[in-house]
């Protein structure tokens, strides 16, 4: 049986610009194109689902354009909403700048994604899940943490608990951030996530001390050097495939979802993180946030 991912983190629309450069402050971008899509958890929920996973969304939909947006996605992805709707507000945005490197800057402001209650939380029957994967955006945003936090302490079982750190990791409350980490299987990080969490600069050292002592293990992703991967039993520096990259928005959503999906399919740590390294690099090779391709492209490109 084919098992089920339930994403937990938020979705929000992307406001998508290609610019020349980003601009200092006080200076304007030349804009060459500009897009509005579904971004933020949507983009590994694709992923997990391109490569395999049966796929439910378990975090807020608002009411208004931006919210329409990410049903709209979601229909097209074939992907599930398990909440009521929220009535009160639309989804947040996030402001993504991508210069001619492919490289991406963003601001972003939450809406309906940044609002969770015990009573919504109540609606999601979790054991139907072996696989939740939750991000730090979830636990930074003020009228989500609480609930969320409370979730973690409360529920006897959150299978396969995945932790995605994010970029504002730095920003989360310590007692909020040890809650998660004594909860995950699994942390996902970037180098510099990890690096805050351990103290280590260094890919290998990061990925394990974010290992030791957790049931799954760890991946600290290192952008075109690839990533590592560590549990108890390895520690493997896994090289990046090797692309002409034009956008790298979503690439690390791309990584985290491929990863679950494949390791759910395989049960190999490093089959699993080669698997996504190549995902995430083939969607940095076209435009958008959501570009994950499916399992059959992915492989293919693997076995050449």
């Amino acid at each position: 049986m084919t098992a089920r991912f339930l994403q937990m983190s938020g979705i929000v629309a992307d406001l998508l610009y290609e610019v020349d450069q980003v601009p200092v402050a006080g200076k304007e971008a030349i804009v060459s194109s500009f897009k509005i899509a579904p971004g933020g958890g949507f983009n590994a929920m694709v992923a997990a689902k391109r490569a395999g996973l049966r796929v439910c969304y378990g975090g807020s939909i608002g009411s208004g354009p931006f919210a329409n947006l990410v049903r709209e996605g979601l229909s097209a992805e074939e992907i599930p909403f398990l909440r009521t709707q929220d009535m009160y507000r639309d989804q947040g945005c996030c402001t993504v700048l991508i210069d001619q490197n492919g490289e991406r800057t963003f601001i972003a402001s939450d809406g309906a994604e940044g609002h969770v209650t015990p009573e919504a939380l109540a609606q999601i029957n979790f054991v139907d899940f072996e696989w939740t994967l939750l991000s730090g955006y979830a636990l930074h945003y003020r009228n989500s943490r609480g609930a969320l936090t409370d979730w973690l302490h409360k529920t006897p079982s959150i299978s396969g608990l995945v932790f995605d750190p994010a970029p504002i990791v730095a920003s989360l409350a310590p007692n909020d951030l040890q809650v998660v980490l004594s909860r995950a299987e699994w942390v996902s990080a970037n180098l510099h996530e990890a690096a805050i969490l351990t103290a280590h600069s260094d890919p290998v050292t990061a990925a394990k001390a974010l290992a030791k002592d957790r049931p799954g293990g760890a991946i600290v992703r290192n952008g075109a050097a690839g990533c590592v991967v560590a549990t108890a039993e390895i520690c493997v520096e896994i090289p990046a495939f090797p692309v002409q990259v034009i956008d790298t928005n979503g690439a690390g959503d791309t990584h985290v979802g491929s990863f679950i999906a494949n390791f759910s399919q395989t049960g190999d740590p490093e089959l699993a993180a080669r698997f996504a390294n190549t995902a995430a690099a083939i969607s940095t090779t076209i435009k958008g946030p959501a570009t994950a391709p499916t399992a059959e492209q992915t492989n293919r490109v693997l076995s050449q």
